[in-house]
């Protein structure tokens, strides 16, 4: 008796070219489920996917044209998509205001600053029929509103217009319509940020802007001394972080550089140094006069880029004196010291860009005044819910004497 040493193979079924596609066909020409069908002829249900799926390549030019009432429902539902999306973005702006219950004018002023803001999603601005319906209040009142004789929103508008003028003409034609809508509410004025926007619009107030920053994106390598932060510029309370650089602006007579000393928690500039040179007796100035005029605390951290001077013996001495840690960013990478680049371009863009410098003591004036009375004192800071560093550190103190 002889043996067979070799395995029996399960034989595996196999489809023919024009099975595939008829049953392929039979599948797209009907209404019924992909699964269905599959258990019928014995193939998995992914399978048949795949033949339905080469079928409908195949034979792409061959699906037959929509009907009239076809081509009508589908604009329909598109128009209905549209329409939706459009809804979701135009409350998705009014939220705010009806979380605060506004009144309705404040509402109808709402939708008149709306109604010529283009859609991107319905290719149009928004019908003030439907905005209307959407926040619930009536059209006709909104057209008796704004059509009364010398009305009550023209007299509004003229006078939040003197208001928005002066606020924007104080900050130094700095101010964009966010901060000047929070100035405004830090003076009791009701209204909205998008009326704000509307009637700067009209008065052809615009801010300067800063030019684009192209940061470096070249991977740092190990750095000698820690990075304490690790990008978190947040602090529970003063001069527990801080944030230190160098930057440099130019005179008629030359370069001046600016070291800096910023404290976490209230965004503040709370040291800082100018002379015609970056040696390390500058930056050594600025960690002074920070540790002279506020209260920190041994073991405070002071963070800043891998340049020359910081990382040199002379200033780890001064730190160490001062019982201060010193955390460093990867070369480089700017973002691990955006806090003090985000100063920087602030300082550039709403003061010394648009200022020519004839001499160096004029800059050196110039720009301790707008750190000292301007940006600590006076600049409403979005990192601060539109607040000025300098009432965020009184608000600290008051909490620590109640407490």
């Amino acid at each position: 008796m002889t043996h067979c040493c070799c395995r029996t193979k399960k034989s595996r079924r196999s489809f023919t070219p024009e099975f595939k596609e008829e049953t392929a066909k039979s599948v797209v020409e009907s209404t019924r489920p992909v699964a269905a069908v599959a258990r019928e002829i014995g193939v998995s249900e992914q399978t048949l996917r795949n033949w339905v799926n080469a079928y409908r390549r195949d034979h792409a030019a061959d699906e037959p044209p929509l009907t009239i009432s076809e081509r009508a429902r589908l604009r329909e539902l598109e128009k209905e998509v549209r329409e939706l999306r459009a809804e979701r973005e135009f409350l998705g702006k009014s939220r705010s205001l009806l979380l605060q219950r506004l009144s309705v004018t404040e509402l109808y002023e709402f939708i008149d600053a709306e109604k010529d803001v283009f859609s991107q999603v319905m290719g149009r601005p928004l019908p003030v029929v439907t905005m209307c319906s959407w926040l619930e209040v009536s059209k006709s009142g909104f057209y008796e509103w704004r059509t009364r004789p010398e009305s009550e929103t023209a007299r509004r508008r003229q006078y939040l217009a003197g208001l928005i003028t002066k606020i924007f003409t104080d900050s130094d034609e700095t101010y964009g319509h966010r901060r000047i809508h929070a100035q405004l509410d830090r003076q009791g004025e009701r209204c909205t940020p998008e009326l704000v926007r509307q009637i700067m619009r009209g008065q052809g107030l615009e801010p300067c802007q800063p030019k684009p920053w192209r940061p470096a994106l070249t991977d740092g390598g190990p750095a000698i001394l820690p990075d304490l932060l690790r990008r978190d510029f947040s602090a529970d309370a003063p001069c527990e972080k801080m944030v230190g650089d160098i930057t440099y602006i130019p005179t008629w007579e030359g370069w001046i550089y600016l070291a800096t000393v910023i404290d976490c928690h209230t965004k503040a500039v709370i040291g800082w140094a100018m002379d015609d040179n970056y040696r390390t007796p500058l930056i050594e100035k600025a960690i002074h006069m920070a540790v002279r005029n506020y209260s920190i605390k041994p073991g405070a951290i002071f963070h800043t880029d891998r340049g020359s001077n910081y990382m040199s013996a002379q200033f780890a001495n001064t730190l160490r004196s001062l019982r201060i840690r010193h955390s460093v960013g990867r070369t480089g990478i700017c973002y691990d010291n955006s806090m003090a680049e985000s100063f920087f371009g602030a300082l550039k863009n709403e003061r010394a860009h648009r200022v020519i410098y004839t001499t160096r003591k004029q800059a050196i004036a110039d720009i301790a005044a707008y750190i000292e009375l301007r940006y600590n004192n006076q600049r409403l800071h979005s990192g601060l819910d539109y607040k000025t560093p300098n009432e965020v550190y009184t608000e600290y103190l008051n909490r620590q004497q109640a407490a």
